[in-house]
């Protein structure tokens, strides 16, 4: 009797074990499945999840391969055995990750106005068998370039819907899981660019788990938040981070005190009243989580702290591009380096942050364990904020570090340096991916063998990962890679404006890269939400045959692009050195532009620039901007002007200054047509304004 009543005991003890355990559903199609997974009974999403939130949970794999959410679909989810085997669980948790396959030409074209009432039906039906669950809808997992349907209709299809998805989440009362965030820049973790390989179905397990128990880790910081950071000054901070759900965030810093609650994803953001250039300052972030007693009183709290300590309030620039960017400051001439150094001993008010990548893109091949990292978008080094002095401003860009310095003299405010360049990488690389998806598809598509891209470009990837097996190996030169590792760590942390030195590996493409640099350009300006100001350097001279038309095509740019200016470098070239060692003047001559565009100072932003042509009496007469003074940089007569009557057939032309005009003339072209001037890839060009800064190479017929 007494062994039957221990039984009993035990029995009714295990089911109310049992029933205290909490159900979560996990509904959806091929993707909750596990199809493409290897052992999907162990790896699939679900199953992970299982593993993740532990033994007081229940975790059921709903999943139905083909499956879509409209209710006239080709496969209705809702006229699913595993749909009513959903419904009868009851789950206390419900998770739906549907929509992908309405992306199908079959279904969205057809039946998109029935999507928003099929899917709060299909909430509704979850909510009456268990009117005590919580619900969860879910941004569908990414839909690669890759996908045989992507240009036809699928790629606006999808982003059509998950626009839905987002209103729906509201109108249906549910919260909101983004599954695309965390695969979207991973297209290496989707094989048949849908359907996500065990790493990646880990992915969507961890962002579900911490959704369902606001476990986000604690407080975290940006990479870009350390110790002598410079924050923009006079304009609205947005200080952001994570933090696990609920945590009340407190941010302080120079008498502010800005308070938030972190919200269900883990995000939290304040925004800081403008603040006046000074410092330094301390930057307290704190996170509090309070715990309750059973009557809901409050009985202890749990908290964490970051101070960032000598904090200036100052300007801060982002400062990119390829190794020309990268060049350091113990690279230049020596009679420049001495003047740089010696300046930086000083200690000047100048902070750097200096993102070195982790892995240079030289002739070499990496080793196998490289490969790994490269996929996890681990490129880059850590980095934090230092002071300029002697030891930090060597193995600093030669080019940004030039441009802080005239900013800080001119301007008499802390100047704040993010630098991240890398050598070789072109243009596409720097671009975020939903932009080259809508505007430069092609560009994506088996880029080891694109000719959009540099073959230089391409040859120096293969060799770098030649001991990669991996078909979707990731390499920086890839597009969006550098963006991807590069720009959006950076958090939209608030910045004044950009300095580029990139073209040299676009070069070989002149209308590829008209295409691609008011991408990239527009790109930055959509991630940080304003039109900040973009000044770039055009190319130098070398003997590279196409960089005179390239020159010419970035020099069209400028007046395409708002709010952007060009730094002339073409008399500071090198014939047979792709880095030239003198540096300086490209970064004052960029400064210059800052000052004259953005801050106001009368301080003459450029050398002449080609505004327009006038033929008469068998002669051109050339205007210029920012012409006050034209003469000649060496004292000689005006050279490397030419004239034609035809295009291809241009002369050498004599040259000379008249009125603040260049006329140019040959006694054997009667009628001329045509102008150009350093028509050449390594150019002797000569003409200057009275700051003695050198006039762009040009062609008056675009």
């Amino acid at each position: 009797m007494k062994k039957t009543l221990l039984l009993l005991c035990l029995l009714l003890c295990t089911t109310a074990y049992a029933q205290k355990k909490i159900k979560v559903a996990c509904v959806g199609n091929s993707v909750t499945y596990g199809a493409g997974i290897e052992n999907r009974e162990v790896n699939s999403y679900p199953a992970q999840l299982q593993r993740m939130l532990g033994e007081d949970y229940e975790v059921m794999n709903f999943g139905k391969s083909g499956a879509t959410l409209l209710n006239k679909g080709h496969r209705p989810y809702s006229e699913q055995e595993e749909y009513r085997a959903a419904l009868d669980f009851a789950g206390d948790l419900v998770v739906i990750h549907l929509g992908l396959n309405d992306t199908d030409p079959r279904n969205w074209p057809n039946y998109r106005d029935n999507f928003v009432s099929d899917y709060l039906s299909l909430i509704e039906s979850f909510r009456k068998v268990n009117p005590e669950c919580k619900i969860w809808i879910c941004r569908m997992t990414p839909i690669a370039h890759r996908h045989p349907r992507f240009k036809s209709g699928t790629r606006d299809w999808y982003w059509q819907e998950q626009a839905t998805i987002e209103e729906i989440a509201q109108l249906g009362n549910t919260g909101l899981i983004d599954l695309q965030a965390g695969l979207y820049n991973r297209p290496d973790l989707l094989p048949d660019a849908l359907h996500p390989n065990t790493e990646g179905a880990g992915i969507l397990a961890k962002t579900i788990c911490q959704e369902l128990t606001g476990n986000y880790g604690g407080l975290q910081m940006p990479v870009i938040y350390s110790d002598n950071m410079v924050l923009q000054r006079e304009k609205p901070l947005p200080i952001t981070g994570t933090a696990n759900a609920g945590q009340k965030i407190t941010v302080q810093i120079a008498g502010q005190k800005k308070e938030t609650v972190t919200a269900s994803n883990g995000k939290w953001s304040v925004t800081l009243e403008p603040l006046q250039a000074g410092g330094p300052y301390e930057l307290t972030v704190e996170a509090v989580s309070g715990k309750t007693d059973k009557k809901g009183k409050k009985k202890t709290a749990d908290s964490q702290k970051i101070v960032y300590r000598n904090v200036l309030i100052g300007e801060v620039w982002l400062c990119s591009g390829q190794s020309n960017m990268a060049f350091r400051v113990n690279e230049l001439a020596d009679s420049q380096h001495k003047e740089l150094t010696a300046y930086a001993k000083k200690e000047p008010q100048i902070q750097l942050f200096n993102m070195v990548p982790r892995w240079f893109t030289n002739a070499e091949e990496w080793d196998e364990a490289v490969m790994d990292s490269l996929n996890r978008l681990q490129y880059y080094h850590d980095a934090q904020w230092t002071a300029c002095n002697e030891q930090t401003v060597d193995k600093f860009s030669a080019v940004a570090f030039s441009f802080g310095q005239m900013l800080s003299d001119s301007l008499q405010v802390p100047v704040g340096l993010i630098l991240n360049a890398v050598g070789g990488s072109g243009t596409e690389a720097w671009i975020d991916r939903k932009t080259l998806e809508f505007d430069f598809t092609d560009i994506l598509y088996d880029w080891m063998q694109n000719d959009f891209i540099q073959d230089w470009v391409r040859g120096r990837a293969a060799l770098n990962i030649k001991k990669s097996t991996n078909k979707l190996q990731r390499h920086p030169y890839e597009p969006c890679y550098l963006y991807e590792t590069g720009i959006r760590p950076l958090q939209q942390y608030p910045i004044k404006g950009v300095i580029w030195y990139q073209g040299e590996s676009n070069a070989q493409n002149i209308e590829t890269h008209e295409r691609l640099f008011p991408l990239l350009v527009n790109s930055w300006r959509k991630n940080w939400g304003e039109e900040f100001p973009f000044y770039y350097v055009q190319l130098s001279s070398i003997d590279r045959p196409s960089w005179t038309w390239f020159r010419n095509s970035q020099r069209r740019m400028m007046k395409e692009i708002p709010n952007c200016g060009m730094a002339v470098s073409s008399d500071r070239g090198d014939s047979l050195n792709v880095h030239p060692r003198y540096k300086r003047e490209i970064g004052e001559r960029l400064a210059r532009w800052a000052l004259n565009q953005t801050y106001g100072h009368r301080i003459t932003p450029s050398g002449p620039l080609f505004s327009s042509v006038e033929f008469k009496d068998g002669a051109a007469y050339l205007s210029f901007e920012y012409a006050d003074s034209l003469h000649t940089s060496d004292g000689e007569p005006l050279r490397t002007f030419e004239i034609a009557e035809h295009d291809g057939l241009f002369v050498p032309a004599q040259a000379k200054i008249v009125d603040g005009k260049v006329k140019i003339w040959n006694e054997k072209i009667s009628h001329p047509q045509l102008v150009r001037y350093g028509w050449q890839p390594f150019t002797r060009a000569n003409l200057v304004n009275g700051d003695e800064l050198p006039a762009s190479t040009f062609r008056s017929k675009e």
